[in-house]
């Protein structure tokens, strides 16, 4: 049963939520244009569990906690860093980035309020990195904090974040929607162990953004309301937003492109033939940005047998067969990754041999072989392991144990396909593949007591797509590194899901995060990609395309491939001829 939060039913002697009469005021206001579009509604299939990104890695759900919290600052559409919540970028130049590297001043606009009327200050910024950093606490984004040793208040509007070396690229912490600044009262009594329990607080977060939340079911249905002190008076024009989670991809698009029954389907992982099918019905249209954004395979490192009890799929199990980089390696050369973009994708999708294929800067070109499906090479592999099929049923075997995995991915028609077609390439190589697939609201949830999410994962082979805010991939590399891996005493966050630990690509990552010039940086970003699908610790498919859909009579929609989809919100409106 989804749990729920209710701004109606919040306690109003906090003096924290509107009533629901002040709300209907604030969320209309003819005399300022703000509302004046009524309701935007949105089909949104992964619905979100949590509006707090901290707690969350699952864009489903930082993506939705970014119609109400902001960062300092975020990347546009063409992976510009644009100040959002500051004045302007810091550099060396203005003064805002030291000589030495090791500190970044932001200073905050002072047109600012959160939802509730208070005003925003360098506190809130201050509170949102012990926030994050306190022990305990399980922080999904602690990698936009690492090297961060003290974040300071300087002034009411002046905030100072000081790295523990120099830090030629200081634009983690709080830039993109996955590290945005939470209200220090809402959230005064969350640190550390207690941040889980906090359910107000994580279900309905006071933001700054365009709009509040008036309603939240987990994992069902979101409502939104414009935000009566946002501080451009116009905007938004939406007065209310339905973001209504369920369903599968099909029936969002369908409902959108076909019956015009919504606004805005998100995230369409589609074949190809079925989206243009749809599109043709002439009630909207399919809208696509390439990024970084790549399907891929995660290795398990760690043994999930349940018969572990407390220390299943914990770093400490080494793996039983994908422990061996010959079997690893044997998975990969047995896909035909042309073929998963014919079914999958289409135009939206492109081969690649890279976890990092853009910016074209960091694409190396060191892996081009995967292009080509080599069965042959695989059964070789597999025969150099010592897995051989010793009693003719067709699938491997050693020392009497049968090479059998545990292939999970979620819930998703195009995952579905990629399942039973990775399957039976499998299948030729003498591995026999049991397919799993789960509810996306569960797998890409970050519920510590659930056994089915991505970041428990408690099979041998997993599927899912991710990707990076901004242009440069840094904290996205560090999650791989080994003080990334999801683990009990951390509530089971990070984004190192595979439990790949590398000393090399740690060493790497510590000369990466005090390198300056885009070349130098570029190198090492090559090489860390090289490392990670060399010894096929991820095995990547495809190059995804963002792609959704809007109705004909939305506008403003500017597809972002490097931050929340919803990076805009505020400028989206009806046409005229709509309304």
């Amino acid at each position: 049963m989804p749990v729920s939060f209710s701004l109606k039913s919040a306690s109003l002697a906090l003096g924290l939520f509107a009533t629901a009469s002040s709300a209907q005021t604030a969320a209309t206001d003819p005399e300022t244009g703000r509302g004046r579009d009524g309701r935007l509604d949105m089909v949104y299939w992964q619905a979100p569990s949590t509006l707090n990104p901290y707690l969350s890695s699952g864009a489903k759900d930082t993506e939705a906690a970014s119609l109400v919290l902001e960062p300092l600052a975020r990347y546009d559409a063409s992976g510009a860093m644009v100040p959002w919540l500051a004045t302007e970028i810091p550099t060396r130049e203005t003064g805002g980035v030291s000589e030495d590297l090791t500190r970044i001043t932001w200073q905050l606009r002072d047109d600012v309020t959160w939802s509730d009327g208070s005003p925003l200050t360098a506190e809130d910024v201050v509170f949102t990195w012990r926030y994050c950093t306190a022990p305990g606490t399980g922080c999904a984004q602690a990698d936009m904090f690492d090297d961060v040793a003290k974040v300071s208040a300087t002034g009411p509007l002046s905030v100072e974040i000081e790295f523990s070396a120099p830090k030629p690229f200081p634009y983690m912490a709080f830039v993109g929607a996955q590290s945005p600044i939470l209200q220090a009262a809402q959230f005064a009594d969350c640190l550390g162990p207690a941040a889980a329990g906090c359910t107000e607080a994580n279900f309905a977060p006071i933001g700054t953004g365009p709009f509040r939340v008036a309603e939240f079911r987990s994992n069902d249905t979101v409502l939104f309301e414009a935000n009566p002190t946002y501080r451009d008076p116009d905007k938004p024009a939406f007065a209310e937003l339905r973001l209504k989670g369920g369903g599968t991809p099909t029936e969002a698009a369908r409902a959108v492109l076909e019956t015009g029954e919504f606004d805005y389907a998100w995230n369409l992982q589609l074949p190809p033939d079925l989206l243009t099918g749809m599109a043709e019905q002439g009630h909207g249209a399919p809208v696509v940005a390439f990024g970084a954004v790549v399907e891929r395979l995660v290795v398990n490192f760690s043994n999930p047998d349940p018969a572990l009890g407390e220390a299943r799929a914990t770093f400490l199990q080494q793996h039983p067969i994908l422990s061996d980089r010959l079997v690893r390696e044997a998975l990969s050369l047995a896909i035909d990754r042309a073929a998963l973009v014919d079914l999958g994708y289409g135009d939206t999708g492109r081969v690649t041999c890279n976890i990092l294929p853009a910016p074209a800067l960091y694409a190396s070109d060191a892996n081009e072989a995967c292009r080509r499906q080599d069965l042959d090479a695989a059964r070789a592999r597999l025969d150099e392991a010592g897995w051989r099929d010793s009693d003719g049923d067709g699938i491997r075997d050693k020392d009497g144990t049968p090479l059998r995995l545990l292939f999970q991915t979620s819930t998703n028609a195009v995952r579905q396909d990629f399942q039973m077609a990775l399957q039976h390439w499998w299948g030729d190589i003498g591995i026999d593949t049991e397919l799993r697939h789960i509810d996306a609201s569960v797998f890409f949830g970050g519920d510590t007591g659930s056994p089915d999410t991505m970041q428990k994962f408690f099979a041998d082979i997993q599927m899912y797509a991710a990707s990076f805010t901004g242009t440069d991939p840094e904290a996205y590399l560090a999650g791989w590194a080994c003080s990334s891996i999801p683990r009990p005493d951390n509530q089971w966050q990070g984004s190192n899901t595979g439990r790949w630990c590398h000393a090399e690509f740690d060493a790497l990552l510590a000369t990466l995060a005090q390198t300056a010039g885009l070349e130098a940086r570029a190198a090492l970003v090559r090489q860390l990609n090289d490392l990670l699908v060399q010894d096929y610790a991820v095995i990547p498919l495809v190059d995804r395309g963002r792609v959704s859909a809007h109705a004909d009579g939305l506008q403003g929609v500017v597809m972002n491939s490097w931050d929340s989809e919803f990076w805009n919100i505020a400028d989206w409106h009806e046409s005229p001829v709509s309304r």
